[in-house]
């Protein structure tokens, strides 16, 4: 149930926490009885609360016609605080839960495909083992989706490929692992156990889409070693990249972690130049909870050498 929590906005009012809820589920729906729905609530109770609303801030808004429901000026200056409103309140209700032994809490963390293939199944089974009661929510993107999500506060944690961005660089990293990159080859690949990257420059290439970081590193070093390369498949994301390859369409420059859980696929090393990245555990400084300060050095103590 939603307490009736009070917020002094101007002088003409007081604005309940509820209802700035219901208007921010109305704003988003743009309709009343979908946010009804969504809030759980009757639909004239909605309505009401938001003519309470409207009352007490001395303006309307919502433009209620025939097309549909628009904010008006004051509705659309209202919004961004009110979705700030309800975050915050959101985010101490959890800190307050978290007191309690960490019986309760959420922990939203970000990890490239790679980490999240051959790394985080063991580290959130175990952290799961040991709080069962804290929610675990991961992401799945490339570096630079989940920078943009931890920066915007949609992540708690991240794990990265570092350096970061100028824009990220107030972020707080730690660096934990570095990830050996390696040629993957179909069952009947003619490589040798080894090449050089020079010897890529005939080899078909499946490529992962645009954003991924292996792309960006693979195209660089390609290009640094004097030749653009010649990609037969593009625009995969890891599990599609390591389908096409055991199909035989060609070869992939990937993390070794990935390769553990594939014995149909081969791992060609690659030499001069050899291929690695360094990933990080980033947040944003002064921003965990206790869920995710405690998931952070779980991890950070299980990777430790």
């Amino acid at each position: 149930m939603m307490r009736r929590t009070c917020i002094d906005i101007g002088h003409d009012g007081r604005v309940q926490f509820q209802q700035l809820a219901y208007f921010v589920a109305v704003a988003r729906l743009r309709h009343f009885t979908h946010a009804a729905d969504q809030l759980g609530v009757a639909q004239p109770t909605l309505s009401k609360q938001i003519r309470v609303l409207e009352n007490s801030l001395g303006t309307a808004l919502f433009v209620r016609d025939r097309s549909g429901i628009e904010l008006t000026s004051a509705g659309e200056a209202l919004l961004p605080h009110a979705e700030r409103i309800l975050v915050d309140v959101e985010t101490a209700q959890r800190a307050v839960h978290e007191v309690a032994g960490l019986r309760r809490g959420r922990v939203r963390l970000g990890a490239t495909p790679s980490v999240c293939d051959g790394l985080l199944p063991d580290v959130l089974t175990y952290f799961h083992s040991a709080h069962p009661d804290i929610e675990l929510e991961v992401r799945e993107a490339g570096s630079p989706l989940l920078t943009r999500d931890l920066l915007r506060g949609r992540l708690d944690l991240a794990l990265l490929i570092v350096p970061l961005p100028s824009d990220a660089e107030d972020l707080e990293t730690t660096p934990v692992m570095r990830e050996r990159l390696v040629l993957a080859g179909p069952p009947d690949s003619t490589l040798p156990d080894e090449v050089d990257v020079a010897d890529l420059r005939d080899v078909p290439l499946v490529m992962f889409r645009e954003g991924y970081d292996l792309r960006e590193v693979t195209m660089r070093t390609c290009l640094q070693a004097g030749f653009t390369p010649h990609l037969a498949v593009e625009g995969g994301e890891m599990s599609a990249v390591l389908r096409f390859v055991e199909a035989g369409l060609g070869h992939a420059v990937v993390p070794e972690m990935v390769l553990a859980s594939r014995p149909r696929l081969r791992a060609i090393r690659l030499r001069r130049p050899s291929m690695s990245r360094q990933i990080a555990l980033a947040h944003r400084p002064g921003s965990l909870q206790l869920a995710a300060l405690a998931f952070r050095d779980d991890l950070l103590a299980r990777l430790a050498p």
